[in-house]
């Protein structure tokens, strides 16, 4: 699987769809404020993250708001809550076959970038076979 879940209007997430050309490299592109993750989706984000709290944004507004911060909170609270207010996910998170990118932290975008030039080199070699 290719694919890239992501905010339309979020420009850190354009910048870094930009950057990578994520949107020119057939990736399927999931707006998760128009299309909400499913269960199912956010636990194979899971399954190769290692777990839901990788997934989850702290700095999400709705994190202070809720006055999450002062509370600890379990891997089942991690899921509920991504699965109710889609900005509790890290953005962007990518998943390549079984390589998860998750977040906007300069080494995370700079190994998506690395992974989907090493797609586009390996596809361009089959076309040639």
């Amino acid at each position: 699987m290719k694919k890239m879940y992501h905010l339309a209007n979020c420009t850190t997430c354009q910048a870094i769809i930009n950057q990578t050309g994520a949107d020119k490299r057939s990736l399927m592109m999931q707006d998760i404020k128009t299309k909400k993750i499913t269960p199912e989706q956010l636990d194979e984000m899971k399954k190769i993250a290692g777990s839901y709290e990788a997934l989850f944004s702290r700095r999400a507004m709705k994190y202070k708001e809720w006055n999450l911060k002062d509370k600890q909170l379990t891997e089942k609270d991690y899921r509920n809550y991504i699965l109710e207010e889609y900005t509790f996910l890290k953005r962007p998170v990518t998943i390549l076959g079984n390589k998860i990118f998750i977040g906007n932290d300069k080494k995370t975008v700079a190994s998506l970038k690395d992974a989907l030039q090493l797609i586009a080199i390996k596809c361009q070699q089959i076309k040639y076979l």
